[in-house]
């Protein structure tokens, strides 16, 4: 073990001499951005506030500076016994004073871990007893770190830790800025931020950038309409900050209790959860890229998705029948929209009940399942958790079988906690335990066995509950009526939900609730992945921390209107920094009718979401891209026919994604990050680093404004180039079209489009060479047989680089494998070509009929070249 001068180097003793209990006037006078809560969970008067020894100002009403704040150096824990570990450092921390809080824990322990150059990992624990902490398995560390990115500075008393960057020396995280707090069902920490430039924190419906001017951000999972200022499906305990300059760090606090996370101007945050540990990382980036893939180092990097799942995927809640459901397919064959993917909501089931099928109106629904099959189209239905526990024994599989496995969540008596969803009465499986991961996986095989689904769409999981926490109510204790309840919809932790003090088999709901809909997707990956044998396919509704390991997302119940149609950008955008990057909206919105100006304008942009559906509400009217005018399904089929001519480049990102923690949908300002105007961008997308998005967000608008970074960017189509200074740009946007631009020094792989997946992966490639000024371009292709298990890892893929000199493109084999055999390279189009050519040779033979536009200065070569086989492509 090291002595204590290496301490002493690397962690900077701070000693602050202790603050008195009642503040004098000086403790007082802090600038209204920078006070800290002392109320947090009522109301107080001055007597209230000043009993605390807290300081009292007065404020004007609605969200702005609390009335009662800490002074400077209100008093909590004392840093004691500082010792080095062979990770990092130790300590105890002795309450000093107090509080006001039940449950007060008075000596804890602080561990340091310098995981590696650029993660930190601190917990704050009950040192004398075993608390609740999330189950999930994290990167265990082997030493401490050498020449980390960051420096350590520790306050003695009272306790607080400073986190900066060793270059620089920015303070990232800064602790001492508010007192700590440390009991049973109330843990707050503080901190100050480097700048206002904050995201994540989900999943709420809100702009890219979150708003630090007295902001509650509240994570309980919830079956919430997206609306803002409301705590929503998923929580994601993430941010990620931009800092002066362009650098950027992220902080994740591992913790799945309900928590407030409150921003404030100064800028500074403060977390205040409700049970389990502090236990933080910290990502020293220095750039946002790294932030997110040292982030999901912890947490998971994505699934790799079926190329399938790629395509488009048509559902509505009211297919009420099988030959309804058929003639939707025969009629997006007939108005020639490609589909990939047909679903079905509750309705196929029999009285609402998981696992059945209606035998009247869905009475061929196996051999319906493999008619598409036939046709190369896959097959998903919805399942949600909730089983049906009102039929007489002896009559409902999963309900008999799971009561004699034990498998559902117990109430505080011990018996199955009976709530109410769709098929009336109801209980709710257990994912936290085994037993019922082999309990779901013998439903799904049984009803696969009947019905050969591609796919599982899990939703009603946060857990949904339409009586408030069960039938019979919930107990009257300090799990169900906490002393700080977070602000979450309904004002009570039970609300939309069960019963938080109902027992699962790791812990109490209070503990696990967010975890559900994760645990759910965990069991339903495996059990497809058990039954097909295949890649699994899920999307779900709830999220939480390391989904997207498992699973994708769509955003919920979003509403038919124009500003749902905005906040999809940056919800698909912050998806995608969680680690989820197969993300999507309803396309044409679910709730209420859709325009069909809006519909056309959301197919535009779900053409660019990962994960692209369109989904309506029963009642409400027809959204299939071939209900709307002649004029309209022509621009929708243009927006599809681009999303499949892209799909090789996608499926590539996705490719990223999975191997090496990339992103798919991107911020601008991912690629960006020296470029402050970027940093709030949330109206564009990218794919990747070379695809830049501008969408029509409102209605009327046949122009659309975008931000262009400083660069060369060329239109998809070839035909203008912007030459930017990294300046916002007007461009022209008819009804038909999206605005869709390479940015110079990419190359994209395309591929013919058709009317499903299975046809175009066999149809011929074209490559769009975007040089920028100095010739120079470059991409890839990952290509595989698009749907068998881990073939990156088993090494059964092809992956081809490409590149661009000056006036050459070129492919290299960098793994080579028999699933591009037969496909063809037909056409190079290279953008930025500045003068003519006279000549073109593709692998040495003269091409004749090459064309060269001047104006545009675009060079189009038709080929006819083995994919599989390298070539050169040279003129001159």
């Amino acid at each position: 073990m090291p002595g204590t001068g290496l301490i002493a180097a690397a962690v900077l003793w701070l000693v602050a001499p202790a603050a008195a209990r009642s503040p004098g006037a000086a403790g007082c006078e802090i600038p209204a951005g920078d006070r800290f809560d002392c109320g947090p969970e009522r109301l107080l008067g001055r007597a209230g506030c000043e009993a605390r020894g807290c300081c009292y100002s007065p404020a004007g009403p609605g969200p702005g500076p609390p009335w009662c704040f800490f002074p400077r150096g209100y008093r909590s824990y004392r840093a004691e016994n500082l010792t080095a570990t062979a990770s990092g450092y130790t300590a105890r921390l002795r309450r000093v004073a107090p509080t006001f809080l039940p449950g007060d824990v008075g000596i804890l322990r602080l561990d340091l871990a310098l995981e590696t150059p650029t993660r930190l990992r601190f917990t704050l624990r009950d040192a004398a007893r075993q608390r609740y902490e999330v189950p999930m398995a994290t990167p265990r560390a082997g030493g401490r770190a050498a020449s980390a990115l960051y420096g350590l500075r520790l306050n003695q008393e009272p306790f607080g830790l400073v986190v900066y960057r060793q270059r620089g020396g920015q303070a990232l995280l800064n602790t001492t800025v508010a007192p700590l707090f440390f009991a049973d069902q109330f843990l707050q920490i503080s901190t100050s931020l480097p700048s206002r430039f904050i995201s994540g924190l989900g999943e709420h419906l809100t702009p890219l950038v979150l708003d630090t001017a007295w902001t509650r951000v509240t994570l309980w999972n919830r079956d919430m309409a997206p609306v803002p200022q409301v705590n929503l499906y998923g929580s994601h305990p993430f941010y990620l900050v931009m800092e002066d300059g362009g650098s950027a760090h992220g902080v994740f606090l591992l913790n799945s209790n309900a928590m407030d996370v409150l921003l404030q101007p100064s800028p500074a945050l403060t977390w205040r959860t409700t049970g389990g540990i502090l236990d933080f990382y910290v990502f020293l980036g220095p750039d946002p890229k790294s932030v997110v893939r040292q982030y999901l180092d912890v947490v998971g990097f994505p699934f790799m998705p079926p190329y399938w799942g790629l395509g488009f995927h048509l559902c509505r809640w009211g297919y009420s029948s099988t030959a309804i459901t058929r003639q939707v397919v025969a009629n997006m064959t007939a108005a020639r929209f490609p589909l990939d993917v047909q679903w079905n909501d509750l309705d196929y089931a029999d009285a609402k009940r998981d696992f059945t099928f209606n035998k009247k109106t869905f009475r061929d629904y196996p051999e319906m399942v493999q008619d598409f099959h036939r046709r190369g189209l896959r097959y998903i239905m919805i399942v949600d958790p909730g089983i049906s526990s009102s039929g007489p024994p002896g009559t409902y599989k999963p309900y008999d079988e799971g009561l004699k496995r034990g498998v559902f969540i117990r109430n505080a008596t011990g018996q199955p906690l009976i709530g109410k969803v769709w098929p009336g009465p109801t209980v709710f499986p257990d994912f936290t335990n085994p037993e019922t991961h082999e309990w779901w996986y013998d439903m799904v095989k049984d009803f696969h066995n009947q019905v050969p689904f591609d796919g599982m769409w899990i939703d009603m999981n946060e857990p949904s509950n339409f009586v408030e926490g069960s039938q019979d109510g919930c107990p009257n204790n300090s799990l169900e009526q906490p002393p700080y309840v977070p602000g979450v919809f309904g004002g009570r932790l039970q609300a939309g939900t069960i019963c938080a003090s109902s027992q699962q088999y790791l812990s109490s709901h209070y503990n696990l609730h967010s975890l559900y809909g994760l645990t759910e997707a965990i069991a339903s990956h495996n059990a497809l992945l058990r039954v097909r044998g295949k890649r699994p396919f899920v999307i779900s509704r709830s999220t939480f921390a390391g989904h997207g390991r498992y699973a994708g997302h769509w955003t919920g119940d979003v509403g038919s209107d124009w500003e749902q149609l905005y906040y999809s950008v940056p919800e698909v955008l912050l998806f995608n920094l969680f680690g989820v990057p197969l993300v999507g909206a309803d396309i044409c919105g679910f709730a209420g009718d859709t325009t069909e100006e809006l519909c056309v304008r959301w197919t535009q942009l779900g053409a660019f979401y990962p994960f692209m559906r369109n989904h309506n509400d029963h009642g409400a009217r027809p959204q299939e891209p071939y209900a709307f005018s002649p004029a309209a399904q022509a621009a929708m089929r243009n927006a599809l026919r681009l999303r499949y001519s892209l799909l090789p480049f996608l499926y590539t990102l996705f490719h990223r994604a999975h191997s090496a923690g990339e992103t798919v949908a991107r911020p601008l300002f991912l690629e960006f990050p020296k470029d402050p105007n970027t940093w709030a961008v949330d109206r564009q997308l990218m794919w990747g680093g070379g695809l830049l998005v501008t969408p029509v967000l409102e209605a009327g608008q046949t122009k659309v404004s975008g931000y262009f970074p400083a660069g060369t960017w060329y239109s998809l189509a070839g035909d203008s180039t912007i030459h930017s200074k990294g300046q916002w740009i007007l461009l022209p946007a008819p009804l038909d079209t999206i605005n869709v631009h390479v940015r110079a020094g990419h190359i994209l792989p395309l591929q013919e489009p058709a009317f499903s997946t299975a046809e175009s992966r066999k149809k011929g490639m074209a490559l769009v060479v975007a040089l920028t000024p100095d010739g120079f371009a470059r991409g890839d292709l990952f290509w595989d047989d698009g749907e068998s298990w881990q073939t990156f890892e088993k090494g059964d893929y092809t992956e081809i680089l490409f590149l661009a000199t000056h006036s050459a493109v070129l492919s290299q084999l960098l793994r080579a494998s028999a699933h591009l055999d037969g496909v063809l390279l037909e056409a190079v189009t290279v953008l930025g070509v500045t003068s003519p050519p006279r000549q073109v040779l593709a692998n040495g033979a003269p091409v004749g009929d090459f064309s060269y536009r001047s104006d545009t200065q675009v060079l189009r070569v038709p080929v006819s070249l083995p994919m599989w086989e390298p070539f050169v492509i040279a003129w001159s």
